[in-house]
């Protein structure tokens, strides 16, 4: 069959013949429609994740949309290696496949579910956002970030303050429910100043930050307090992504003087908690409530596709 192939770490994959995949206890072939190029599968290639593979030639992709043998189309992940996703076939858990809303795109079923369930988990499940809290999301101009922006909204956020580096997308955010927004070029001082600006008397209960780096230590400078005062409100720090830098200075002081709890995403929840925001994201995306761009890319340019970087859609390859 058609599939991406990687033979090492550090490699593009390429268009080339794999074997068929044959499904064991539990398993089901899927006949993929669609699978979207994520961040999460360049750094797997690449070996900068954690969860990088080990073993060659391996299929790139972690999930996808596609047919079961009985004609349902749907959602699915956890291809088992050395299967993925970006190939005419693969196998996969039966219980990592979910149904898909018939009125949305296999685009969209393939693109949107990642950085939507992962927007919606971080605010959810780890963040425990509740309604009418504050929430600032860094890193607010990506995919996930606009993603998680609106879905803050959705889950009853009093007040949603977006923070990016895309001026141009940086802009459009209103419209996805942003009451305000912070550019993230801004020189450290005056960074700084705007945080403690939007965080205003009620501060932020909840912070997604898809960055890391130097917006991360600017926000937690500005929320470091410089005298005892009494505590009127707590604030959950997820930590999601770390496109602005790996690694950040984190003062005592910031943890001594504030009450924060830092957090990451601490893998895959049980698989309830995980269909449960998926059919979530699906079903507000199938009434138009969330939506992602797009463009299709045919499997067999798959090379360069892996170069590219878009800045506002998500690339799906389509065998």
């Amino acid at each position: 069959m058609d599939a991406a192939v990687l033979h090492s770490l550090g490699r593009s994959p390429r268009y080339e013949q794999f074997p068929e995949p044959v499904a064991g206890d539990g398993e089901v072939t899927v006949e993929v429609h669609a699978a979207a190029l994520k961040p999460i599968d360049k750094q797997l290639a690449a070996g900068s994740h954690y969860a990088s593979p080990r073993e060659f030639p391996l299929v790139c992709g972690t999930d996808g949309v596609g047919r079961l043998g009985d004609g349902q189309r749907v959602f699915f992940g956890g291809a088992r290696p050395p299967f993925g996703t970006m190939a005419q076939r693969t196998v996969v858990s039966r219980a990592f496949t979910f149904p898909v809303p018939d009125n949305l795109s296999d685009e969209t079923a393939a693109a949107l579910p990642n950085p939507g369930v992962s927007a919606w988990l971080s605010l959810s499940f780890r963040a425990r956002l509740a309604p009418g809290e504050n929430v600032l999301v860094l890193g607010a101009t990506g995919t996930a970030g606009k993603l998680a922006v609106r879905i803050a909204k959705l889950l009853g956020a009093g007040r949603v303050v977006a923070a990016g580096r895309n001026q141009a997308v940086l802009g459009t955010l209103n419209a996805l429910g942003a009451d305000a927004t912070i550019s993230l070029d801004a020189p450290a001082q005056e960074l700084e100043q705007a945080f403690v600006r939007e965080a205003g008397g009620q501060g932020f209960q909840v912070v997604i930050d898809f960055v890391w780096g130097r917006p991360a230590e600017a926000f937690l400078a500005a929320i470091t307090r410089r005298e005892f005062a009494v505590i009127r409100s707590a604030t959950r720090f997820v930590q999601v992504g770390e496109s602005a830098g790996p690694a950040i200075s984190l003062p005592a002081a910031v943890l001594r003087s504030t009450p924060i709890t830092i957090m990451g995403t601490a893998g895959i929840p049980g698989r309830d908690v995980l269909a449960d925001a998926l059919d979530r994201v699906m079903a507000y995306a199938a009434n138009g409530e969330l939506g992602i761009e797009t463009e299709r890319v045919p499997l067999a340019d798959v090379e360069a596709a892996w170069q590219r970087e878009p800045q506002d859609r998500r690339l799906v390859i389509v065998p």
